[in-house]
């Protein structure tokens, strides 16, 4: 059962709006590399179509009304009333707006050997030997004791300077190459060499012997005193994280793909969104949630775990027909959901880790994963087959391009996403999303091909699914 190379399939009207999803998919991965900035963007477009916050409704909502609820900033569940009661269930579009990063610490400058660095943890699962040597950039905010909280983004404008992790050279490198590729690069050795100039001297003093103590660091504090008026101490309230610097780009010769930090999961987050934006009069209620945290299980207040999107549910309820925990309890059941998160790309160069007829392929469209998990399909929700012939159709009907895959060889390991948390519901759910490549790397690899595909599967399923 081979699917057909999407690519195959475009009309010269089709090949249009293909460039212009992913341009748009583009702007939207350049200006969201953290999960502060994702929400940020989705809010102002979300409020140029009408979205009103949840917070702000008085009185009740009718069909047709459009609003959305934001925890902490970093996730987001938004609604589209339909014309069925909301006890009948909703179809849900779901994704993660985090990825793997290096995390500054709360205490993480020193200056050693004129050298002023700042430490590191990382965050989700990466290969630590891939972020040395590389252009970063620094995104997030610092809070201020005054309320005030300042925003840092260092490293993206083509004037700014960039920072990063560096590495030792070869010639000095011969026990660190007998090194397994999970020590290579130590954790605690992802350290990021921001600068170098000692601060001018504020002394009299003319002894050369009798130096400065940390003059590096001094200048360094100088500069975000100046242009962010934070100090050292500021780090203890502030979340910083290091990402590849630059913008996403066009990849390959015949520009079919596109190179950018993030795709996991961006690339089903931004394309959800630009399905939620479209969707007019469905008949059961549309929702899209942006979550935060998967990368680390889904944990704490803006993970899917939390009782964050139950509760502005139950806010919806309270709103259309009164409060009621049974209809809470019927809507989430009652619902269909897409729980959206990339899958591994078959890469030529590593075929033994794949099993070929059960794998994903760039250009042959959105992935559907009946079960992820690990080996022994730990970790899944395991999505009935009823279910998905439903979904079938509904592609099928709109001619969406569609695949079946499974993430890698059955011994080889596995994973999984917000699948499983939202079953606890009843409701139906599956994995879905698009092939990376590359994954978890600084720099993932996706096709056009299926960002488009996707974009209109979320669209189908949003305005069919039933």
């Amino acid at each position: 059962m081979e699917r057909r190379n999407a690519w195959k399939t475009y009309t010269q009207e089709q090949l249009k709006e293909l460039d212009q999803i992913n341009d748009r998919y583009k702007v939207c991965l350049d200006e969201g590399k953290t999960e502060r900035e994702c929400i940020r963007l989705t809010v102002k477009e979300l409020e140029k179509q009408g979205y009103r916050n949840l917070n702000d409704i008085k009185g009740s909502l009718k069909t047709g009304d459009k609003v959305y609820a934001v925890c902490m900033g970093k996730s987001i569940a938004m609604f589209r009333i339909g014309k069925e009661p909301l006890e009948n269930g909703m179809n849900i579009l779901g994704a993660h707006i985090d990825s793997p990063r290096l995390d500054i610490k709360q205490n993480p400058m020193y200056e050693d050997s004129d050298l002023v660095l700042l430490d590191t943890h990382y965050y989700g699962g990466i290969k630590k030997y891939q972020w040395v040597a590389i252009p970063l950039a620094l995104h997030g905010v610092v809070a201020l004791k005054n309320g005030k909280c300042v925003e840092v983004v260092i490293g993206e404008d083509a004037c700014d300077a960039v920072v990063g992790v560096s590495d030792l050279l070869i010639h000095l490198a011969a026990k660190q190459m007998e090194k397994k590729g999970n020590s290579v690069v130590e954790g605690e050795d992802l350290d990021i060499l921001i600068g170098s100039m000692p601060a001018e001297s504020d002394s009299d003093n003319t002894d050369e012997n009798k130096e400065e103590k940390e003059a590096v660091k001094k200048n360094i504090l100088a500069i975000l005193k100046e242009k962010y008026g934070i100090e050292e101490e500021d780090f203890l309230s502030a979340e910083l994280e290091a990402v590849p610097a630059g913008p996403a780009r066009d990849y390959g010769l015949d520009r079919s793909m596109i190179m950018g930090y993030g795709h996991d999961d961006r690339i089903c987050a931004f394309t959800s969104l630009f399905a939620m934006l479209e969707v007019e009069n469905p008949e059961r209620t549309s929702c899209c949630l942006l979550v935060d945290k998967e990368e680390i299980g889904s944990v704490g207040a803006t993970g899917m775990e939390s009782k964050f999107f139950e509760n502005a549910v139950a806010e919806l309820v309270a709103l259309t027909v009164g409060e009621s925990s049974l209809k809470v309890r019927r809507a989430l059941q009652n619902s269909y959901m897409l729980s959206s998160d990339v899958s591994a790309a078959y890469d030529p160069m590593f075929a033994n880790a794949f099993e070929k007829k059960n794998t994903a392929y760039f250009g042959r469209g959105l992935c559907l994963n009946k079960y992820t998990g690990a080996r022994g399909k730990s970790g899944s929700s395991d999505a009935n087959a009823e279910y998905i012939a439903k979904i079938r159709k509904v592609f099928d009907d709109n001619e969406i391009g569609f695949q079946t895959a499974e993430l890698g060889k059955v011994d080889f390991g596995g994973g999984g996403t917000i699948a499983y948390i939202m079953a606890d519901y009843g409701m139906n759910v599956i994995d879905s999303g698009m092939a990376v490549l590359s994954m978890h790397a600084p720099w993932e690899i996706a096709s056009k091909a299926d960002i488009y595909e996707g974009y209109k599967g979320y669209k189908a399923f949003l305005r069919e699914m039933k």
